[in-house]
């Protein structure tokens, strides 16, 4: 496929329950509210959790009478043809016209990726600026990004969703010169300074540093996500009962925070990286395996 002119942001990552989805949402949201053009992608066809938050927030909104901004949406259905091969085609076909009716009218464009690796999370990721794999912070989730030894967090081996990035890459710097910024997002992250906390910190560094991308802290384990799905509603979206059918928490403002702590990680303020990273990014992607 073509390059689209909007900068593409791809959630990814090879196991759900990750926070894909939320992380998505909130992001198009707050795009939306600092004054930019924003169209989602749900290619997750079994799942669609994004497609159904999205839903559930017109449907509030609507209700409530709530001016609140929404993104250009479009969901991917399963296909429904004879075979596995067709099925893909079918896919594939509704991505393309998805992403060419946008990519010239907006600003960015967001695509949700299904936690499973199929023809379209390839493509999908092929067409990234921003990747952003949010990851549990646990172990068993790290080990979705690489095997580590369990003791010092050294590198042992990259697993498959790894390589697939790196092609992506790969493929991506053959084709413009320039790389997917690769941003590993830790989410659910404890309060309690563990010994496991500290040993999924050890080998994210370590991994950052044999692919070159960036690590990030996310949001920590908070109820407020719960109740905020069911009407569609983000913590960037205007604290009051009657967005949010109930008095606002501290656990809600605290998320804000965080959610804002991680967009200026994100570095999507229009700034591009510096030539020193990009050049950095392409050492390691030269010598990778």
């Amino acid at each position: 496929m073509q390059r689209s002119n909007a900068h593409v942001i791809v959630l990814g990552n090879e196991k759900g329950g990750s926070g894909k989805s939320t992380t998505a949402i909130h992001l198009a949201v707050h795009l939306l509210y600092e004054g930019f053009r924003v169209a989602t992608i749900d290619a997750d066809s079994r799942q669609h959790t994004l497609t159904t938050y999205v839903r559930n927030r017109r449907e509030w909104a609507s209700a409530h009478g709530l001016a609140v901004p929404h993104s250009t949406h479009f969901h991917l259905p399963q296909g429904r043809g004879d075979s596995r091969e067709k099925n893909a085609d079918i896919e594939f076909e509704m991505f393309r016209q998805a992403v060419a009716e946008v990519e010239r009218d907006v600003d960015y464009l967001i695509i949700d990726t299904p936690g499973f690796d199929t023809h379209l999370t390839r493509i999908a990721h092929s067409l990234a600026d921003t990747l952003i794999t949010p990851l549990n912070d646990s172990l068993i989730d790290l080990d979705v990004i690489a095997r580590i030894e369990p003791d010092s967090g050294k590198l042992i081996e990259l697993s498959h969703y790894t390589r697939l990035v790196q092609r992506s890459r790969r493929e991506r710097l053959a084709i413009d010169g320039r790389t997917i910024d690769w941003v590993m997002v830790r989410n659910r992250i404890s309060t309690l300074n563990s010994r496991n906390t500290r040993l999924v910190q050890t080998g994210l560094d370590n991994i950052a540093e044999r692919v070159g991308c960036r690590v990030a802290d996310g949001i920590a384990e908070r109820v407020i996500f719960r109740s905020l799905f069911p009407i569609g509603m983000t913590v960037f979206d205007p604290l009051d009962e009657d967005a949010l059918g109930g008095a606002p928490t501290m656990s809600h403002i605290s998320a804000r925070q965080e959610y804002r702590l991680l967009l200026d990680a994100l570095n999507l303020s229009g700034k591009r990286r510096s030539d020193e990273q990009m050049l950095g990014e392409k050492r390691v992607l030269a010598g990778s395996v």
